[in-house]
């Protein structure tokens, strides 16, 4: 089995041993790395076999996605805060300039939405589209993640940071 599909089957005896031949950083035809991977299915132990490995949480697949994004689109709170544990950068921004923040705030996911802020996420990054994770949250109708980002941004406008 390859370090791609025990990264998707959660399967941490093969896992372990895959990277022993592996980079943790490896990609497959997608920019998939395993770590995204395992994050994509919801994989804790196999997450957390990973970044003891030193897999890089910021590695972007071909959109530009990091893990992070992955896991704030699909609502996986717990491997958030594992991927933030392990040094994921908040305000990172794929190939449309999004990041986790704008993940979050489009999809709901408003418990993540208050973990990337009490890290520190900045609310007010646009997208290429020139939409922040506030214009987001709105349009989508995600109420209680519109009232907390637009909060956190008006807290940094006043601070003028």
């Amino acid at each position: 089995m390859d370090i791609f599909e025990a990264s998707r089957k959660n399967q941490l005896d093969e896992l372990e041993s895959a990277l022993k031949s592996n980079h943790p950083d490896i990609t497959d035809s997608q920019g998939s790395t395993p770590l995204i991977i395992a994050c994509y299915y919801n994989h804790k132990e196999a997450v957390a076999l990973l970044l003891a490995a030193n897999a890089n949480p910021d590695l972007q697949d071909q959109m530009g996605n990091t893990a992070l994004m992955g896991v704030c689109f699909k609502g996986y709170t717990d491997i958030a805060k594992m991927l933030l544990d392990g040094g994921a950068q908040l305000n990172k921004q794929n190939d449309n300039l999004a990041t986790a923040l704008t993940f979050a705030a489009t999809f709901g996911r408003a418990d993540i939405v208050k973990i990337l802020l009490e890290r520190g996420a900045d609310p007010r990054i646009k997208d290429r589209f020139g939409k922040n994770p506030v214009d987001h949250a709105k349009v989508q109708e995600n109420e209680l993640c519109y009232e907390l980002l637009a909060a956190a941004a008006n807290r940094l406008t006043d601070n003028n940071q």
